[in-house]
């Protein structure tokens, strides 16, 4: 389990404003991932989903990032309970790191409580309190009345959630489509949310990431004769590469399969993980998967195998298939490996990498552009849907959230376009006043990013990571100098350089020998004095060094020196 964060540095407390209605974006508003949403009403506080982002090279050894919960934290006497919209890592993946900070009750849906409940167990956290939540079926967090409209999306049990107040309702939209026909999970609930709209939406705050795209989604059950159509030209072994969570696309895939003749097996412990939880809940009936172990006896013109990595995540199945490290999995020529997902913005270079290496070995990649077949369709609304949405729900303010800037500015134009008079573009940490009064932003609480760094949590802006990132471009030098108590030379320098030369390159093989030679040149020029003061000797020599590989290789390398006076 990941440990507390300890070396933080404190800040004050941010109010909570006594009385109105506020939206408080705390992540997820100008970035992918790391959602974090809270409502403040008279004081009190109501959180909604929290999710995690994946780290690029800006943090070096990081993978996961987190939503930063302080203002949550410094005011969690206030916090009435935390709703998960659904169970896709973005929205949920955070929960387990960060609740013993918050201790809150949190409330889901039953398939996404079943995964909630998993990632928790796997912290060692079993003292969460988790409601399950129903369709439609109203909660009071007092003074927070709340209402769960069933919507569709790539996962099942995805909702939307009408916050009534006192001082009116808002719509917090989560992810959601308007697919016509879904394979797994219902349609959104047009009759709800047209009766919201009929009591009064003072706020929509809404899913923006296909924002700039026209026309709608489509629909999951299109995939499923897309990839039917790509199964039967294929010849050899099918690898289908998706996010674990989307589960619709596991019924696709399993479907298209059946159709073709062929067994499905999954690779990858969170794709086992989600279709546990799936089938738990009732979804994924009937389909049966060929164990891990078992699909070596099935011939290659009757399998289908999903893996992990559609996002070229190094430690995924399929990258670590593709550079020919999995234990299970050995790519081949005959192989056709469908990426039956969109680049997330940022990892379209990983992605790249993984499919040259495929590309490479001879394998046929396919992906969403290089076919007329749909192998993909998104979980999010496009403007069609947006715009059937705006009618609907009749709100007098949009608020853009999931997503960059770009989705959020977009949203923002074509809610313009909707004839909506009122729309705010949040930043992370924007105090956003719905009512009294007209909306606007009217402060700003402190925010931020979290790394989990291996078996801690720490800031994303840590020394450590800000090391890590010069190392990268910089190297590193390591001198270690024994002295007597006179400063007198007890042995040759020691030194150790990272990342600034070969030693198996003939050419470069006196290069520690050139730095040792110079740092014995520093120290001959030092006075007796000089040569007394352990703190005078480590800068000069560290000033010295770090000069003189500048001189020869134009990097300012990372210097350390060590005196050892004996």
């Amino acid at each position: 389990m990941a440990r507390k964060l300890k070396d933080m540095p404190k800040r004050p407390a941010k109010k909570i404003p006594a009385s109105g209605l506020y939206f408080i974006p705390l992540g997820g508003s100008e970035q992918f991932g790391v959602n974090l949403n809270v409502y403040a009403c008279d004081g009190d506080l109501l959180a909604i989903d929290c999710g995690i982002g994946f780290a690029d090279e800006r943090h070096p050894g990081i993978d996961l990032l987190l939503p930063d919960p302080k203002f949550l934290e410094d005011n969690k006497a206030r916090l009435k309970g935390m709703i998960i919209t659904h169970a896709h890592e973005d929205h949920i993946g955070a929960v387990a790191y960060l609740w013993e900070r918050l201790e809150c009750p949190l409330y889901a849906t039953p398939f996404t409580a079943a995964v909630l409940r998993m990632k928790l167990e796997e912290q060692g956290i079993r003292r969460a309190e988790i409601h399950i939540i129903g369709a439609n079926k109203p909660v009071n967090m007092a003074p927070f009345d709340l209402e769960f409209i069933p919507v569709a999306h790539s996962i099942p049990d995805a909702c939307a959630v009408l916050i009534k107040t006192q001082h009116g309702n808002i719509m917090h939209s989560g992810d959601w489509n308007l697919d016509p026909k879904p394979v797994v999970g219902v349609k959104t609930d047009e009759t709800a949310l047209k009766k919201a709209g009929d009591q009064g939406i003072l706020a929509y705050i809404g899913d923006s990431t296909n924002a700039d795209a026209p026309g709608v989604a489509g629909s999951e059950s299109d995939v499923t004769i897309g990839l039917s159509e790509e199964f039967k030209g294929c010849k050899g072994r099918i690898i289908v590469t998706i996010f674990s969570s989307n589960i619709g696309r596991i019924h696709s895939i399993a479907q298209a399969a059946k159709s073709c003749g062929r067994n499905v097996g999954i690779i990858g412990r969170s794709l086992h993980r989600m279709i546990g939880a799936a089938k738990t809940s009732g979804y994924l009936k009937g389909i049966e998967f060929v164990e891990e172990e078992e699909m070596g006896y099935v011939p290659d013109d009757r399998l289908v195998i999903v893996m992990t990595g559609s996002q070229g995540e190094p430690r995924a199945a399929l990258p670590k298939a593709a550079r020919g490290e999995h234990p299970a999995v050995r790519i081949r020529h005959t192989d056709t490996v469908i990426f039956s997902a969109r680049p997330i913005p940022g990892n379209e270079r990983e992605i790249n990498a993984v499919q040259n290496h495929l590309i490479a070995s001879g394998v046929k990649v396919i992906s969403p552009r290089s076919t007329k077949n749909i192998i993909h369709v998104s979980g999010h609304p496009c403007q069609d849907e947006i715009a059937q949405m705006y009618q609907w729900v009749k709100p007098h303010t949009v608020i853009p959230v999931h997503g960059e800037r770009m989705q959020l500015e977009a949203q923002a134009a074509f809610a313009r376009e909707c004839q909506i008079k009122n729309v705010i573009i949040p930043q992370n940490g924007s105090v956003i006043k719905i009512a009294p009064g007209a909306a606007e932003v009217i402060d700003h609480v402190e925010t931020g990013v979290l790394a989990v760094d291996q078996k801690r949590i720490i800031a994303s802006d840590h020394q450590s990571i800000i090391a890590r990132r010069k190392l990268q471009y910089s190297g590193a030098v390591h001198v270690s100098v024994v002295i007597d108590k006179r400063g007198a030379l007890l042995s040759d320098p020691k030194i150790d350089t990272v990342g600034l030369s070969d030693e198996n390159n003939p050419e470069e093989q006196g290069f520690v020998d050139s730095l040792i030679d110079e740092t014995l040149g520093i120290i001959e020029d030092m006075t007796p004095n000089d040569l007394k003061d352990d703190s005078f000797m480590a800068e000069e020599i560290r000033i010295g060094l770090r000069r003189y590989v500048f001189h020869l290789l134009k990097i300012k390398p990372k210097t350390t020196v060590h005196i050892i006076r004996v």
